[in-house]
């Protein structure tokens, strides 16, 4: 029986009832003061929560797609490669209108406020720990001169950040986030961004590049999902030009068009690709990993378009291809092709709704589910697509 199958969780209904139904029926016989007896009761409370933990278990999996299959659950099975592949223009098709630059120009006035080291964490890899080898990873926290926001983060800087020689040479960045609530130091601990990285620049099919490694959101604990909320969050302003000033000010990132570009997994694969295709003068690509196409709105995001059709729909990325000009940057959809949802089903429409100037790849692992075992395979695929954009 597949981990998903209906055939499966039925049986463990069937089980949990079971157990429920004996621990019931059998009790007044266990009820006497009696070592014997005393272990019988326990066995039945095991039995039947462990039985009603696996039924919520399963039930959890099936709709969140955490695990898709058993192989995925037990990392098991083949490792199979990921498949990339660049969605080709649609044939003889004129390019489509260009859109225009959607962020304003900062005011002559605005301070200047970088952002300040609170620490460092060690580059996860098993030779020395030379940052002129592997580069160094700071703590950092990051204030949104435009904004007032304010978030915790880390800065990875590559090798050649320190090596001799380059004293003055600016470096491409990339924002990469984590999934809603997320934690930024799970970008370290638990992708290893800067080791892959830091593998993918030592072979030549990246250029070294500074990473800023984030949440999603910058009002902990609600999730504005990168929207500038009417008379709220300001999130989508912050990660567009708030984060790239602040970083800017304080290390020796790209300042010019295409020195910067997004990436993130769940959440911030959504964020990504939006502020990719909201802000093409400020970010050359996007990475979404394992993300949506269309703003989530529950619980824990409240009421992000203050009751407006349009904002609402400017936030579905689909229906930007299908209704607005063509944003000039790129967007990587990635996923897997089983058990993580819709993906193949959305990438197909995005692709197809896309045309020039905007340039559009999905990469791809044949199975897997809504969680790090698939994204960390992913992660080059991501870094190779946009460092061929970038410039430093």
């Amino acid at each position: 029986m597949g981990l998903t199958s209906t055939t499966l969780l039925l049986f463990t209904i069937e089980v949990a009832v079971a157990a429920l139904g004996a621990t019931v029926w059998w009790w007044p016989a266990l009820a006497r003061r009696h070592w014997r007896a005393v272990l019988g009761r326990i066995g039945m409370l095991l039995g039947s929560q462990l039985a009603l933990l696996a039924v919520i278990g399963l039930l959890a999996n099936n709709y969140f797609s955490f695990y898709s299959s058993w192989n995925d659950l037990l990392g098991t099975g083949p490792d199979a490669p990921v498949a990339v592949r660049a969605a080709a223009p649609a044939a003889q098709a004129a390019p489509a209108p260009s859109a225009a630059p959607s962020r304003q120009p900062d005011p002559p006035d605005l301070p200047v406020l970088p952002a300040q080291e609170t620490g460092s964490e060690p580059v996860n890899t098993g030779g020395p720990r030379d940052p002129e080898r592997v580069g160094a990873i700071r703590a950092v926290r990051i204030p949104g001169a435009r904004t007032g926001l304010s978030t915790d983060g880390y800065v990875y800087l590559p090798p050649q950040y320190f090596q001799p020689g380059n004293e003055r040479r600016k470096f491409p960045a990339v924002i990469a986030m984590t999934g809603f609530p997320g934690d930024a130091k799970a970008l370290i601990t638990r992708f290893n961004y800067p080791g892959v990285a830091l593998d993918e620049i030592r072979a030549g099919r990246m250029q070294p590049t500074v990473l800023v490694l984030m949440r999603p959101s910058p009002a902990m604990p609600a999730d504005p999902e990168c929207e500038d909320v009417p008379g709220g969050t300001q999130a989508e302003t912050y990660f567009a030009a708030d984060v790239p000033r602040a970083i800017g000010a304080t290390y020796r990132t790209a300042d010019g068009p295409g020195g910067w570009g997004v990436m993130g997994n769940s959440t911030g694969g959504y964020c990504a690709a939006k502020l990719a295709m909201r802000h093409p003068e400020v970010f050359a690509g996007g990475v979404s990993i394992s993300g949506y196409l269309k703003a989530a709105e529950d619980v824990t995001t409240g009421d992000l378009f203050k009751g407006s059709g349009q904002r609402r729909d400017e936030a579905d990325l689909l229906w930007r291809l299908r209704n607005l000009p063509m944003p000039a940057t790129g967007v990587m959809l990635s996923g897997a092709e089983k058990g993580d949802g819709d993906f193949r089903a959305e990438a197909d429409a995005f692709t197809a709704a896309a045309k020039p100037p905007l340039a559009t790849a999905v990469a791809s692992v044949p199975e897997g589910g809504h969680n790090y075992t698939t994204w960390i395979k992913l992660l080059p695929a991501g870094f190779r697509f946009l460092s061929q954009r970038l410039k430093a």
